[in-house]
């Protein structure tokens, strides 16, 4: 697929803007808004500020809006400003769908579990014991094994969650199998020391992840779009590999997920290498309302948060070993920062194209892409919209464009 194709008269189309499909979600473009947690769900509930910052990116010409990180139950949340999917969430999740929907946008809900992950869980509870040192400051720094009866229970949360995310008429679920949190520790060897059928072999670990995919797609798979997202490399020693990822990717197809997101890195030992770019430590000790956690930004941050370089399309290559393991949708994500790194994307075989600080950094950007142009992100990567997300709201630092 060309990067610009031809569409009615003489006007010429960026192929990201052809009508796409995931499992029975049609699509208006290929264009998808990826989760970024927005801080914007006081006491876990949406929020009209949550609202309005999806709605736009549907009046701005996004195809699909993914709603950051529900929390599939109250333990599962990794600090209490996330949002929490239940009974109680259905009037604000409902009001968030309608929005997207009188734009002419679709919109997606990330379900997760944070694990062993947690400030918040008393105890945290992950696939192992160990240590836990996003909890220290909260009292929570040993995170306890899961037993094998406990494991039902959370693939009925996740299932209890997409069957709310479909009542309040939501189009997708992403089920998130990435960056460290539960089903994530679960695939990565480095974080599952378990010795009985749920750890040792990839097979076993991969068995949870897995059932709550067959489950939910069970479910709602036949009203909605289930997404996997899946790290390609945990970007650690001993973590997650590439020549891993297609042996996940198959299983997640074959136990039904209808398309496939990929990324990378551990938020516990490798948090930007899902997002490259710079280490705004100052900025993270500043925004953090815990004075252990900004005395050990400021004291130990340079040695425990690594940097990683920033570069265009960053996940692309790394991502071909899935294009060529499945037959699904897969989305591309990972430094998707202009018009010509969606052609990359697409000529490459992904289907659609996922991205964040682009759109926070160029809410205009897609349309842009309409009107002819080739957009390029004014993103920097400094990465201070991670730093304040959860204090601010989710933002681009940067002063605002002039209005068009």
């Amino acid at each position: 697929m060309g990067g610009w194709a031809k569409a009615v008269g003489n006007t010429v189309t960026h192929a990201a803007l052809k009508p796409g499909r995931i499992g029975p979600l049609e699509t208006r473009n290929r264009i998808v808004k990826t989760a970024t947690f927005e801080g914007m769900t006081d006491e876990g509930r949406v929020t009209d500020d949550l609202i309005a910052h999806h709605a736009g990116m549907a009046a701005r010409g996004v195809a699909l809006t993914t709603v950051a990180y529900g929390a599939v139950e109250a333990n599962g949340r990794t600090f209490s400003r996330q949002l929490l999917v239940d009974g109680d969430s259905m009037p604000g999740l409902a009001a968030l769908a309608r929005a997207v929907h009188e734009y002419g946008g679709a919109v997606s809900l990330q379900l997760a579990h944070c694990g062993g992950f947690s400030k918040l869980a008393s105890p945290p509870r992950g696939p192992s014991s160990g240590w836990n040192a996003y909890g220290v400051a909260s009292g929570r720094p040993r995170v306890q094994a899961l037993r094998s009866e406990d494991l039902p229970r959370i693939v009925e949360a996740f299932v209890q969650a997409a069957r709310t995310a479909a009542s309040a008429g939501f189009d997708a679920v992403e089920i998130h199998c990435g960056h460290g949190y539960l089903l994530s520790q679960f695939l990565s060897p480095v974080l599952n020391q378990r010795t009985d059928a749920w750890g040792g072999s990839l097979e076993n670990r991969l068995r949870l992840p897995t059932e709550v995919i067959r489950r939910v797609v069970d479910a709602v798979g036949d009203r909605m779009a289930v997404l996997a997202k899946i790290n390609l490399s945990d970007g650690v020693r001993g973590g997650l590999q590439v020549s891993d990822s297609p042996i996940i990717a198959r299983a997640m197809a074959s136990a039904g997920a209808h398309g496939l997101v990929t990324s990378g890195g551990l938020v516990q030992r490798s948090a930007f290498y899902l997002m490259r770019g710079a280490v705004p430590l100052k900025q993270m000790a500043a925004a953090d309302p815990s004075v252990l956690q900004r005395l050990a930004l400021r004291l130990f941050g340079a040695v425990l948060v690594r940097p990683y370089p920033w570069s265009p399309g960053f996940f692309l290559e790394p991502g071909q070993a899935v294009l060529d393991a499945v037959n699904i949708p897969v989305v591309a994500l990972g430094g998707l920062d202009s018009a010509a790194t969606l052609t990359q994307a697409l000529d490459q075989g992904y289907s659609f194209t996922a991205m964040g600080r682009t759109l926070l950094a160029d809410p205009d950007f897609v349309q842009r892409l309409v009107a002819g142009d080739s957009p390029v992100s004014r993103c920097n990567h400094c990465n201070h919209c991670v730093a304040e997300m959860d204090h601010q709201g989710v933002r681009c630092v940067l002063p605002p464009l002039p209005p068009a």
